[in-house]
C-alpha cells in the first residue's frame, strides 16, 4: 500500500507541473502565450538534468542500504519539491528570483524522481511472484496513473470551481501544496515498509559488501548500460508525448476548452489503467517480447494519424489520447519487470538507474518542448518522425533481447 501510494504521490508532484504549465507561465517568465509557455516547459526539461544524479545516488543507496531507505529520501525530496513551488512568490514580487527559485524546486523533484523510479521498481519486481511478474509489474504504472488522473482532475475541478482569473492567479498553486503535504504522510508509512528478501539474501554474502563491489559489476556490463538506454527511449518519449504533455499542448496550441481538455484527458487515462493489468498478464502468458513488439509497432503506425486528429475539439483529443494511451499501457506495464529482470540483485537498481535516468532525461524531459516548438515552426511532421525513430530504435533493441518472462531474480 504504502509503495503504490509514495509512487503515486511522487508521480504526481513531478507531472503536475506539465499539466498546470499553461496556468502559471505568465507567473514566473516574461511575455505571454506560447513564448511563456515555452519557457516554463523549458524548467519542466531541466528538471530532467537532476534526475540521473538521483538515479545514481539513491540507486547506490539501494543497493547498499536497502530499496525502503532509498524510497524514503527519494519521497522527501520530492515533496520539499513540490511545497517549494507551491510556496514561491511570482516574478511580478521577487523578480528574477522567482524562476531561478521554480528550477530549484524542480531540480529538487528531478533527484527525487530519478531514484524513485528504478528502486520502486526494483522493490516490485523482487516481491513479486516470477510467474505473475509482469500482472504486479504493471501496478505501478496504475500508480502512476492514478498520480497523472488525480492531477488532471483536479485541474477540471479547479478550472470548474475557479474562474480563469483565479486559476492563473492562485489556482495552480493548489495542486502543488497538496502535493507536498501527502509526501510528508507517505514518508511517515514509508518508514514501516518491510525490505525485499532478495535484497536482504545479498548482505549475508560478505564479498558484496565492499563498496567499490557494486560499480566493478556495472563495468563488466557496459552493454547492458546501452541496452536499457536503447530500449528505454522510445517508450520514455511517447509516454510524455501522450500522457503528459498532449492536455496542456492541446489548450494552448490547439485552443480546446480548458476544461474539456482536461476531462477528456482524464477519461483516456482511465482506459489506460484498465489497459495495463491486460497487457502485464498477457506478457506473463506469452512473454514479455511479443507484447514490446506488438506496442512499439503499432504507435509507430499511428503517430501520424493521430497527432493529425486532434483539431480543435475535445472529442477528437479522447479519441487521440485514448488509442495512442492503450498501446503506450503494452510498454509501460512490463518496463519495471523487464529492466529488473536485466540484472543481478547486487546492482539491479544502481545498474538501471543510471541509464534509465539518462534517457528520460534527454528524450522525456524535451518532448513537451519539443512538441509544443515544433508546432509553432509549423514542422509537426519533424517532430512525429524524431518521435517515431525513437520508437524504432527501441523495437530494434527488444528484438535482439532475450525473454526473460518468469526467471528468477534471486541471484
Amino acid at each position: 500500500m504504502s509503495l503504490g501510494a509514495g509512487v503515486a504521490i511522487e508521480w504526481y508532484d513531478w507531472s503536475v507541473y506539465a499539466t498546470f504549465s499553461v496556468f502559471f507561465a505568465a507567473q514566473f517568465f516574461s511575455g505571454t502565450g506560447s513564448a511563456a509557455l515555452l519557457k516554463t516547459l523549458a524548467v519542466f526539461a531541466a528538471g530532467f538534468i537532476a534526475r540521473p544524479i538521483g538515479g545514481f545516488v539513491l540507486g547506490w543507496l539501494s543497493d547498499r542500504r536497502g530499496r525502503k531507505f532509498a524510497m524514503m529520501w527519494s519521497i522527501s525530496l520530492a515533496a520539499a519539491g513540490s511545497l517549494l513551488i507551491g510556496l514561491t512568490p511570482t516574478a511580478a514580487s521577487i523578480g528574477v528570483l522567482a524562476p531561478i527559485v521554480l528550477v530549484s524546486a524542480r531540480l529538487l523533484q528531478g533527484l527525487g524522481t530519478g531514484g524513485e523510479v528504478p528502486t520502486a521498481q526494483t522493490y516490485l519486481a523482487e516481491a513479486a511472484p516470477p510467474r505473475t511478474r509482469g500482472l504486479w509489474s504493471s501496478s505501478m504504472y496504475i500508480s502512476i496513473s492514478v498520480a497523472v488522473l488525480f492531477g488532471t482532475l483536479l485541474g477540471a475541478l479547479l478550472s470548474e470551481l475557479l474562474t480563469k482569473d483565479q486559476m492563473f492567479a492562485f489556482g495552480w498553486r493548489i495542486p502543488f501544496l497538496i502535493g507536498g503535504a501527502l509526501g510528508l504522510v507517505i514518508l511517515i508509512l514509508r518508514s514501516a515498509l518491510p525490505e525485499t528478501e532478495a535484497f536482504e539474501s545479498t548482505q549475508s554474502d560478505d564479498s558484496h559488501q565492499a563498496s567499490d563491489s557494486i560499480w566493478k559489476e556495472i563495468r563488466r556490463r557496459p552493454k547492458l548500460q546501452v541496452r536499457v538506454v536503447c530500449f528505454c527511449v522510445g517508450g520514455t518519449v511517447i509516454y510524455y508525448v501522450w500522457a503528459v504533455a498532449t492536455p496542456a499542448f492541446a489548450i494552448a496550441e490547439r485552443g480546446i476548452n480548458p476544461t474539456s481538455a482536461l476531462w477528456m484527458a482524464s477519461i483516456a487515462m482511465v482506459l489506460f489503467m484498465i489497459a495495463l493489468p491486460l497487457w502485464g498478464a498477457l506478457s506473463d502468458r506469452i512473454g514479455r517480447r511479443p507484447v514490446l513488439l506488438t506496442s512499439f509497432l503499432s504507435l509507430i503506425a499511428l503517430m501520424f494519424p493521430l497527432n493529425w486528429l486532434i483539431q480543435g475539439s475535445a472529442w477528437q483529443l479522447l479519441l487521440a489520447m485514448g488509442i495512442a494511451l492503450i498501446f503506450i499501457a503494452g510498454l509501460a506495464s512490463i518496463t519495471p519487470a523487464v529492466i529488473a529482470e536485466m540484472f543481478p540483485t547486487r546492482i539491479r537498481t544502481t545498474g538501471a538507474a543510471v541509464p534509465y535516468s539518462i534517457a528520460t532525461a534527454i528524450f522525456g524531459g524535451t518532448a513537451p518542448y519539443l512538441l509544443s516548438l515544433f508546432d509553432q515552426l509549423h514542422m509537426p511532421a519533424a517532430f512525429n518522425l524524431y518521435v517515431m525513430g525513437l520508437m524504432a530504435v527501441s523495437a530494434i533493441t527488444v528484438w535482439f533481447m532475450p525473454e526473460t518472462r518468469a526467471i528468477s531474480l534471486d541471484d
